[in-house]
């Protein structure tokens, strides 16, 4: 039971996109000088509701880059997508990064700045209105964004909950 739990996620982790959303070049002071390398800020997805961001650090970008996906496989999380869109709206706040998530019609397309794009892109999610407030620093927007995916109620679920129809749940 073991091996075919692996054999799935070694075909499902063929299917994931990489986008580097941030790389950083980096210094520790030494003794006898600085030494620099770099961090990199990756987000991989399947573009159908499954995503994860890691942080890979090494001296050259490619070694940190590579580092970066590896973790970010390492911390998938799943999202529901609704028709294209997230089913409800959704804030989050982490550190001094806070983001605000909304739905939107089809053809909206993705409207959100910089972090917040790569990681809903990734999510396989094409309408949606995203607004980052606070810090627009890269690695606190993507773990805020990340906490608001991960707090989205699936409609079916919330349907069985209430005991009633898909089309009531969102009709009112």
């Amino acid at each position: 039971m073991a091996n075919g739990k692996e054999n799935k996620l070694r075909a499902s982790e063929t299917d994931l996109k990489e986008r580097v959303v941030n790389i950083q070049r980096v210094a520790k002071v030494t003794k006898g000088g600085r030494t620099f390398s770099f961090s990199a800020l990756v987000v991989v997805g399947d573009e159908n509701g499954t995503i994860g961001y890691g942080l890979g650090k090494a001296r050259e970008v490619q070694g940190a880059i590579s580092k970066g996906i590896d973790d970010a496989k390492k911390n998938l999380i799943k999202v529901p997508v609704y028709k294209g869109t997230i089913p409800h709206e959704q804030s989050a706040r982490l550190d001094g990064a806070k983001v605000l998530i909304k739905p939107a019609t089809d053809g909206t397309g993705v409207i959100a700045g910089g972090s917040m794009r790569h990681v809903l892109e990734s999510a396989g999610i094409q309408n949606v209105l995203a607004k980052s407030l606070g810090s627009n620093n890269p690695h606190n927007v993507v773990k805020a964004t990340f906490l608001a995916l991960s707090e989205l109620r699936d409609p079916i679920q919330v349907a069985n909950m209430r005991g009633k129809k898909l089309s009531k749940v969102f009709n009112g």
